[in-house]
């Protein structure tokens, strides 16, 4: 019997998906694009196949907002095991290095000083980063080691909880780019026994959390394209919470839909902010110019 492929619609809104261990971000993307049948979709920034946890999926417009949320800061959970260290900084990788674990909880305490607040963090060597256009993970993968600038990053919190006499959980609240990886090999070096991720869940990215989210296997079960499916869609300003709003006139959104130049009115803003239609929809996003013009930078045209 033929195959036929079944039609893309142009599906918009955010999904927020709890990605399960074992797959990369990508796949868990694509998964779900399947699911949906949807003509354009994609996420708000990787996890690492060995993590789980918060991956927000964006359908049709919503892409437009993905780069709003690549620079926020999250929250993570983590288990580092102490007195190994490995090539990938993580459990997926090769052991290259044991010590014994002569550390006290007191020890661990006191460490964790050192990377709180503002600090300088290298970025592994097993990440997407790149360098003359290679992934370093790929050079990683040849036995190449490149010197890679430490960069600026900020831990505005940072919990410990010992397990036991090898692991021990953290609870990270950092900026966007900070590496788990790396926070659990400069610890451990820091130590003196080397540790290494065995364990990693992203519970938050601003103040959208985990507990939002949708499990994987519960999605595919609901079958292709179901209604249910559909029920688990969010209005694409779930993934802008903290930016301001205004509501727009019919006059105003459509002169700025027809690109005609539009007066806010007396409308006021500082700062990029959501424009929404009288009827409730997100229209766009954009700001008030220094001469009481509206300007948009992002507009949705076909959501509602």
């Amino acid at each position: 019997m033929p195959q036929f492929k079944s039609k893309k619609k142009s599906v918009h809104g955010v999904l927020l998906l709890d990605k399960p261990q074992g797959i990369s971000s990508n796949a868990a993307l694509q998964k779900v694009k399947w699911l949906y049948q949807a003509a354009k979709a994609g996420h708000t920034g990787s996890l690492d196949p060995l993590a789980t946890g918060l991956l927000p999926i964006c359908f049709g417009q919503a892409t437009k907002v993905s780069e709003y949320l690549l620079g926020s800061h999250k929250k993570y959970t983590t288990v580092i095991k102490l007195g190994e260290v490995t090539d990938t900084l993580d459990a997926e990788g090769e052991v290259t290095q044991r010590k014994p674990v002569d550390v006290s909880d007191e020890q661990i305490q006191t460490a964790l000083d050192s990377f709180r607040g503002h600090i300088k963090q290298v970025p592994p060597m097993y990440s997407a980063l790149k360098k003359n256009g290679q992934p370093l993970y790929k050079l990683a993968r040849k036995g190449e080691v490149i010197e890679r600038p430490a960069r600026d990053m900020t831990v505005h919190s940072l919990q410990a909880e010992r397990l036991n006499e090898t692991l021990v959980r953290l609870d990270v609240h950092c900026s966007s780019g900070f590496y788990i990886r790396s926070l659990a090999h400069d610890l451990g070096q820091h130590l003196g026994c080397g540790a290494h991720v065995v364990e990693l869940r992203r519970t938050a990215i601003k103040s959208i959390n985990v507990e939002q989210a949708h499990n994987l296997e519960a999605l595919t079960e609901l079958g292709l394209e179901s209604n249910e499916l559909q029920q688990r869609l969010l209005p694409i300003d779930v993934l802008l919470p903290d930016m301001p709003k205004l509501e727009l006139s019919e006059p105003q959104v459509e002169g700025l839909k027809n690109g005609r130049p539009t007066s806010a009115d007396g409308l006021q803003t500082t700062e990029l902010t959501r424009f929404y239609r009288a009827d409730g929809v997100l229209f766009g996003l954009g700001e008030v110019l220094p001469n009481g013009q509206l300007k948009t930078h992002k507009m949705f045209v076909d959501i509602g």
